[in-house]
């Protein structure tokens, strides 16, 4: 077993490998299926055609030469909506290790360095974990609402930081 590193950036495979990771852990978790699953790989795939390293930023955790965790900021309409943090995910057998809380430092740090005035993301609630590590990065729940967004009824949560 290798130290997993962290990765700046593209990496191939990972349009599919974070469907892969999302689909992975929602399904069996939440129930979510195939639109779902199709939904996150293309929206990864188009953010990675327009991914832009001035705005965009993109890591991966790489455990053995396969991904195994990912964040992502989009800031294609950080001036107008703030930027949006997406796919952050780390494979159940990496939980625990502290790389969830370098992910998100290096993704608000990316934010910082950009001058972007905030953050914002979209989850659901029931997903403790990961909304640890959202408040411990500053971010604060401020609006939930009954959605399908993800092809399954939940109770979605939009979550901003302020920077």
């Amino acid at each position: 077993m290798s130290t997993p590193e962290i990765k700046q950036g593209y990496v191939p495979g990972v349009i599919g490998r974070i469907a892969e990771l999302h689909i992975s852990y929602y399904y069996p978790n939440w129930n979510f299926g195939s639109y779902f699953e199709s939904k996150v790989a293309r929206d990864v795939a188009d953010f990675m055609d327009r991914y832009d390293k001035a705005r965009d930023g993109l890591w991966t955790v790489i455990e053995n030469g396969r991904i195994q965790g990912a964040i992502a900021i989009d800031g294609l309409d950080a001036d107008n909506l703030g930027a949006h943090l997406r796919w952050f995910i780390v494979g159940e057998d990496l939980q625990g290790q502290g790389l969830g809380n370098r992910l998100m430092d290096l993704a608000m740090r990316f934010c910082r360095d950009k001058d972007y005035n905030g953050v914002y993301l979209w989850t659901f609630a029931g997903l403790n974990a990961a909304r640890h590590l959202y408040e411990k990065a500053g971010f604060k729940l401020v609006k939930e609402r009954t959605g399908r967004q993800w092809g399954t009824e939940v109770n979605e949560q939009r979550f901003e930081l302020n920077l």
